[in-house]
C-alpha cells in the first residue's frame, strides 16, 4: 500500500501541469475533464488507503513512503517522503473529496470566464499542495506545501487582478502569511536544534526526553509553531486575509475555507499534539486566541451585509471552536469539527456562489429576498447546511460543535469561562446565519426588475455537489456519535493511535471523575440547544415577521452597528501602526539611504572622476610640439630630482 502513497497528491500535479502547460491551446470541455479527473481519482485513491489503514490493527496503522533523499548536510537529512495514518488519512478524504466536488461545481460557475484554463490550472495546484502538506512526513516538505498554499491563495484571491480590490487582496493573503510563516520556521529550527532531525515519528518519539514538559523551549516553541498557524488558519491578530479573500470566485472561497488553507494551522498543531501538551502554558494562549477569535468573528459577522463576508467571517470564527479544542487538549474533537465544517461551509459558499449567479453579480443580501421560490434547490441546501452550522441536532455541526464545547468545560485544560464563552458564541452563530437565510430566501423581493428577470437555478454541475454535500452536511457527523448517548464514538477511535500519548497525559492528570458528569454533559447540551433555538427565533422576528424592528435596533444601537460593520476598525489600526510606518520607512530607506546616500556617493565619485578626466583631457592637442615641451619639461624634472635629491 506505501507504494501508492505519492500518487495522490501526483494526480492534481500532472492535472496542473497538462492544463498549464498547454494553457490556451485545449478546449474548455477538455481543461475541466483534465482538472476534475486529475482530482477525482485522488478522492478514490485516497478512499482504498483509507481502507487498506482500517484493514491494519491499529497500533500499527502508519505507512511511509520515503522516494528520495531531499537534503543531506552534516547530521541534518529530509527526506521526499510521505506518512499515512489515521489522521492524515482523514486528511486526504476531506481535501480530496470537498475538492473535488468544487471541481466539478466550478465547471457551470466560471463557465464564460475568459481565464477558464489558469483557474483550472491554479485549483489543481492548491490540491497539490495541500496534499503535500498533510501527507508529509517531516516539518521541512510540509513547510513546502505549506508555502504552495500561501502562493496558490495569492493565485486565485487575485484571479481577477484587472481589480485592484483582488489584487490587493492577493496581496494582503500573501504578505500576512509570510509574517506567520517566519514564527513556523524558528519552531522548526529550535525543533531541530533540540531533537536533530524534524521527521515527525523521530520528533514526537524524542520530544518528553529532549524537552522539559512545561518548560520556557517547549512552550516557546509550540506558541511559535501557533503563531504560524494563526496566519494560515486566520486568527487573531493574523485573521484579516481572510475577509478580503473574498475578491476570488467563489469557488476559491469554497476551497479555501473548507478544505485547503484554513485548516492546515488546525491540521499542523494536531499532528504535533506530543509537542503541545508538553506545554500547557501554550496550550492555554491557544484556547483562549481561540475563543475570543470565534466570539470575535461571530460578532463582526451579525452586521455585515455581503452574504460571503458574513460567511467569511464565520468560517474564522468556526476555525476559533477548532483552536479551543486544540487548546483544551480536544485534538480529536478540533478534526472532528474541521471534517464536518469542510461539508457544510464548503455547501453554504458553494449556495452563496449559486444566488450570486442568479442575481447577476448580486452579493448585497439587501437586494435580495424572496429567492427561496426561485432557487428551491439552492435554498433547501443552504437551509441544510444553516442547520448544521447552528448546531441543529442531528445536522453534522451539532454533533462536532457540542463535543468541543463539552470538552472546553470537562477537560482539565479547560475550565468555565472558555465554555461560557463558546456558548455564547453558539447563539451568535445561529442568529447571524439565519439573518442570512431570511435576508436572502424569504421576505419582499427587494432586487431591481432587471436581475429578477434573470433569476434561475444554477445548472446541474453547480446543483449536484450542492445537493451531496448538503446530503453530508446532514449525516456527515454520525460517525462521531457521542458517549452520552450510549454509543462508541468512532472518529475518536480511529484517531486514537495518534492521541495515545496525549491521552496518556490527560488521564494522568484527571484525578478524579467529576460526580454525575453524564448529567452535567447533558444539561450542557440541553443549554446550547436552547440558546440556538432562542437565537433562530429572534432572527425570524427581527428579519422576517417584523422587518421594522431591525431598523430600530440599528438606529437605537447605531454606534455598536457602526462598530461592527466597519469591523472594529482594526484594518485602520494596522494601518495606522504598521502599514503606514512601513511605507514611511521605506521611503526614508528609498530617498536617503538609497538615492541621496548610496547613489550620491557613487554619482559623486562618476562625477570627480568626469572632472579629473575632463582636466587630463585637454592635454591631449595633437600637436608634436607641445608634446616635445611637455617631454622635455619632465625630462628637466627628472634630471633635475636625481641632481640634487
Amino acid at each position: 500500500m506505501s507504494e501508492y502513497l505519492f500518487l495522490v497528491p501526483l494526480f492534481p500535479l500532472i492535472g496542473f501541469l497538462i492544463n498549464g502547460l498547454l494553457l490556451g491551446r485545449l478546449p474548455r470541455s477538455m481543461i475541466a475533464f483534465i482538472a476534475c479527473v486529475s482530482v477525482g481519482l485522488s478522492f478514490i485513491l485516497s478512499l482504498f488507503l483509507f481502507f487498506g489503514l482500517k484493514a491494519m490493527p491499529p497500533e500499527i496503522r502508519i505507512v511511509e513512503q520515503v522516494l528520495f533523499n531531499w537534503i543531506i548536510a552534516g547530521s541534518f537529512h529530509a527526506n521526499i517522503g510521505f506518512m499515512l495514518d489515521p489522521l492524515s488519512a482523514v486528511m486526504i478524504m476531506v481535501v480530496s473529496g470537498v475538492g473535488f466536488l468544487i471541481h466539478i461545481y466550478s465547471i457551470g460557475y466560471m463557465r464564460g470566464d475568459t481565464g477558464y484554463g489558469r483557474y483550472f490550472a491554479y485549483l489543481n495546484l492548491f490540491m497539490f499542495s495541500m496534499l503535500i502538506l498533510v501527507l508529509a512526513d517531516n516539518f521541512l516538505f510540509m513547510f513546502v506545501g505549506w508555502e504552495g498554499v500561501g502562493l496558490c491563495s495569492y493565485l486565485l484571491i487575485g484571479f481577477w487582478f484587472e481589480k485592484k480590490s483582488a489584487s490587493d487582496a492577493g496581496k494582503k493573503a500573501f504578505i500576512t502569511n509570510r509574517v506567520g510563516d517566519f514564527g513556523f520556521l524558528l519552531g522548526m529550527f529550535i525543533i531541530f536544534w533540540q531533537v536533530g532531525s524534524l521527521n515527525f515519528t523521530e520528533v514526537m518519539a524524542s520530544a518528553p526526553q529532549v524537552f522539559v514538559s512545561g518548560g520556557v523551549l517547549i512552550t516557546v516553541t509550540c506558541l511559535l509553531l501557533f503563531f504560524g498557524a494563526t496566519g494560515k488558519s486566520a486568527q487573531i491578530p493574523l485573521y484579516v486575509w481572510l475577509p478580503d479573500a473574498m475578491e476570488g470566485p467563489t469557488p476559491v472561497s469554497a476551497l479555501i475555507h473548507a478544505a485547503t488553507m484554513v485548516t492546515a494551522g488546525v491540521y499542523m498543531i494536531v499532528r504535533t499534539n506530543v509537542l503541545f501538551i508538553m506545554a500547557p502554558d501554550a496550550l492555554m494562549v491557544v484556547a483562549i486566541i481561540g475563543v475570543v477569535t470565534a466570539f470575535y468573528a461571530a460578532t463582526i459577522g451579525l452586521a455585515q451585509n455581503d452574504i460571503k463576508r458574513v460567511l467569511a467571517y464565520s468560517t474564522i470564527s468556526q476555525l476559533g471552536y477548532m483552536f479551543l479544542a486544540c487548546g483544551v487538549a480536544a485534538f480529536s474533537a478540533g478534526i472532528f469539527h474541521l471534517m464536518t465544517h469542510a461539508f457544510f461551509k464548503a455547501l453554504l459558499f458553494m449556495c452563496a456562489g449559486s444566488v450570486i449567479h442568479a442575481m447577476s453579480g448580486q452579493q448585497d443580501m439587501r437586494y435580495m429576498g424572496g429567492l427561496k421560490k426561485y432557487l428551491p434547490i439552492t435554498f433547501l441546501s443552504m437551509l441544510m447546511a444553516t442547520f448544521a452550522i447552528s448546531g441543529i441536532p442531528g445536522f453534522s455541526g451539532f454533533f462536532s460543535k457540542d463535543e468541543i464545547l463539552w470538552k472546553s468545560f470537562s477537560s482539565p485544560f479547560g475550565n468555565y469561562i472558555l465554555w461560557a464563552v463558546g456558548f455564547i458564541t453558539a447563539g451568535l452563530t445561529a442568529f447571524y446565519m439565519f439573518r442570512l437565510i431570511y435576508l436572502t430566501f424569504y421576505g419582499k423581493e427587494r432586487m431591481d426588475e432587471k436581475t429578477k428577470a434573470h433569476i434561475h437555478e444554477s445548472p446541474k454541475s453547480m446543483t449536484v455537489p450542492l445537493i451531496i454535500l448538503a446530503i453530508l452536511s446532514v449525516i456527515g457527523g454520525w460517525v462521531g456519535l457521542p458517549h452520552l448517548f450510549g454509543f462508541t464514538n468512532n472518529f475518536e477511535h480511529w484517531l486514537e493511535p495518534v492521541m495515545r500519548k496525549t491521552n496518556q497525559i490527560i488521564a494522568a492528570r484527571r484525578i478524579n471523575e467529576a460526580v454525575g458528569e453524564t448529567g452535567i454533559e447533558w444539561g450542557l447540551m440541553i443549554a446550547t440547544v436552547a440558546l440556538v433555538l432562542i437565537s433562530i427565533y429572534f432572527a425570524y422576528l427581527i428579519y422576517n415577521k417584523r422587518t421594522e424592528l431591525a431598523t430600530s435596533l440599528r438606529e437605537k444601537f447605531s454606534s455598536v452597528h457602526k462598530l461592527l460593520l466597519n469591523k472594529y476598525y482594526i484594518d485602520e489600526f494596522y494601518g495606522a501602526i504598521v502599514i503606514r510606518p512601513l511605507i514611511y520607512f521605506s521611503l526614508f530607506l528609498w530617498k536617503v539611504i538609497d538615492v541621496a546616500v548610496i547613489d550620491g556617493f557613487i554619482n559623486g565619485m562618476a562625477s570627480s572622476y568626469d572632472d579629473v578626466s575632463g582636466t587630463l583631457r585637454t592635454m591631449q592637442t595633437g600637436r608634436v610640439r607641445t608634446y616635445a615641451t611637455i617631454f622635455l619639461a619632465g625630462v628637466v624634472i627628472i634630471i633635475a630630482y636625481m641632481v640634487f635629491y
